[in-house]
Protein backbone atom coordinates (compact mmCIF):
# COMPACT_ATOMS: atom_id res chain seq x y z
CA UNK A 1 0.00 0.00 0.00
CA UNK A 2 1.41 3.28 -1.00
CA UNK A 3 1.20 6.31 1.65
CA UNK A 4 0.36 9.51 0.29
CA UNK A 5 2.67 12.61 0.81
CA UNK A 6 0.37 15.66 1.55
CA UNK A 7 1.60 19.05 2.32
CA UNK A 8 -0.46 18.45 5.85
CA UNK A 9 -2.67 15.84 6.86
CA UNK A 10 -5.90 15.73 8.24
CA UNK A 11 -5.48 14.64 12.18
CA UNK A 12 -9.07 14.85 13.29
CA UNK A 13 -12.37 16.74 12.18
CA UNK A 14 -12.38 20.62 12.67
CA UNK A 15 -14.45 20.17 15.64
CA UNK A 16 -11.90 18.23 17.44
CA UNK A 17 -9.40 20.13 16.09
CA UNK A 18 -11.61 23.60 17.72
CA UNK A 19 -11.79 21.77 20.65
CA UNK A 20 -8.28 20.89 21.33
CA UNK A 21 -7.41 24.67 20.72
CA UNK A 22 -9.90 25.83 22.92
CA UNK A 23 -8.99 23.97 25.83
CA UNK A 24 -5.25 25.56 25.16
CA UNK A 25 -6.54 28.91 24.65
CA UNK A 26 -8.11 28.08 27.85
CA UNK A 27 -5.10 27.14 30.12
CA UNK A 28 -3.16 30.51 28.27
CA UNK A 29 -5.67 32.77 30.01
CA UNK A 30 -6.02 30.74 33.18
CA UNK A 31 -2.53 30.61 33.90
CA UNK A 32 -1.83 34.13 33.04
CA UNK A 33 -4.90 35.42 35.27
CA UNK A 34 -3.40 32.70 37.97
CA UNK A 35 0.15 35.38 37.32
CA UNK A 36 -2.36 38.48 38.07
CA UNK A 37 -2.32 39.59 34.78
CA UNK A 38 -5.29 41.82 33.84
CA UNK A 39 -7.11 40.28 31.05
CA UNK A 40 -8.11 43.33 29.37
CA UNK A 41 -4.29 43.80 29.36
CA UNK A 42 -3.95 40.53 27.25
CA UNK A 43 -6.87 39.04 25.69
CA UNK A 44 -6.32 40.71 22.16
CA UNK A 45 -2.38 39.63 22.24
CA UNK A 46 -3.74 36.15 22.73
CA UNK A 47 -4.19 33.95 18.82
CA UNK A 48 -7.88 33.13 18.36
CA UNK A 49 -9.24 29.70 18.44
CA UNK A 50 -8.82 28.78 14.65
CA UNK A 51 -5.24 30.94 14.77
CA UNK A 52 -4.40 27.87 17.03
CA UNK A 53 -5.78 25.11 14.76
CA UNK A 54 -4.12 26.69 12.29
CA UNK A 55 -0.91 26.91 14.05
CA UNK A 56 -1.38 23.37 15.55
CA UNK A 57 -1.60 21.99 11.78
CA UNK A 58 1.50 23.96 10.91
CA UNK A 59 3.39 22.38 13.71
CA UNK A 60 2.27 19.07 12.74
CA UNK A 61 3.56 19.55 8.75
CA UNK A 62 6.56 21.07 10.41
CA UNK A 63 7.51 17.78 12.62
CA UNK A 64 6.44 15.81 9.23
CA UNK A 65 9.28 17.30 7.35
CA UNK A 66 11.95 16.04 10.24
CA UNK A 67 11.64 19.23 12.05
CA UNK A 68 13.08 22.18 9.50
CA UNK A 69 11.54 25.45 10.08
CA UNK A 70 10.02 26.46 6.73
CA UNK A 71 10.89 29.61 4.53
CA UNK A 72 9.08 32.05 3.38
CA UNK A 73 7.69 30.34 0.30
CA UNK A 74 6.65 26.95 2.45
CA UNK A 75 5.25 28.52 4.72
CA UNK A 76 3.08 30.08 2.47
CA UNK A 77 2.17 26.83 0.73
CA UNK A 78 1.62 24.80 3.92
CA UNK A 79 -0.86 27.81 4.93
CA UNK A 80 -2.49 28.09 2.20
CA UNK A 81 -2.88 23.80 2.02
CA UNK A 82 -4.37 24.19 5.44
CA UNK A 83 -6.77 26.71 4.00
CA UNK A 84 -8.03 24.33 1.04
CA UNK A 85 -8.29 20.92 3.32
CA UNK A 86 -10.10 22.85 6.43
CA UNK A 87 -11.96 25.52 4.34
CA UNK A 88 -13.90 27.06 7.65
CA UNK A 89 -10.32 28.77 8.92
CA UNK A 90 -9.42 29.99 5.58
CA UNK A 91 -9.99 33.73 7.56
CA UNK A 92 -7.70 32.73 10.20
CA UNK A 93 -5.15 31.36 7.51
CA UNK A 94 -5.23 34.88 5.36
CA UNK A 95 -5.06 36.91 8.97
CA UNK A 96 -2.06 34.97 9.45
CA UNK A 97 -0.69 35.58 6.52
CA UNK A 98 -1.67 38.92 5.58
CA UNK A 99 -0.15 42.31 7.51
CA UNK A 100 -3.08 42.57 10.14
CA UNK A 101 -2.61 42.08 13.76
CA UNK A 102 1.30 42.52 13.79
CA UNK A 103 1.18 44.05 17.30
CA UNK A 104 0.70 40.35 18.45
CA UNK A 105 4.09 38.98 19.77
CA UNK A 106 3.41 35.90 18.49
CA UNK A 107 2.35 36.54 15.31
CA UNK A 108 5.04 35.16 12.85
CA UNK A 109 5.49 38.65 10.91
CA UNK A 110 6.61 40.50 13.95
CA UNK A 111 8.83 37.76 14.97
CA UNK A 112 10.12 37.64 11.52
CA UNK A 113 10.63 41.50 11.45
CA UNK A 114 12.28 41.79 14.92
CA UNK A 115 14.71 39.03 13.39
Amino acid sequence: MERRDDTTRRRASLEVLRAEASDERQTLIHERLREGEDPWDFMEDLPSVDELVVFMLRADNITENGGAKPNAARHYRVLRQIALDYPPLTPAVWRLLGDANTHRRWDAVVRADAS
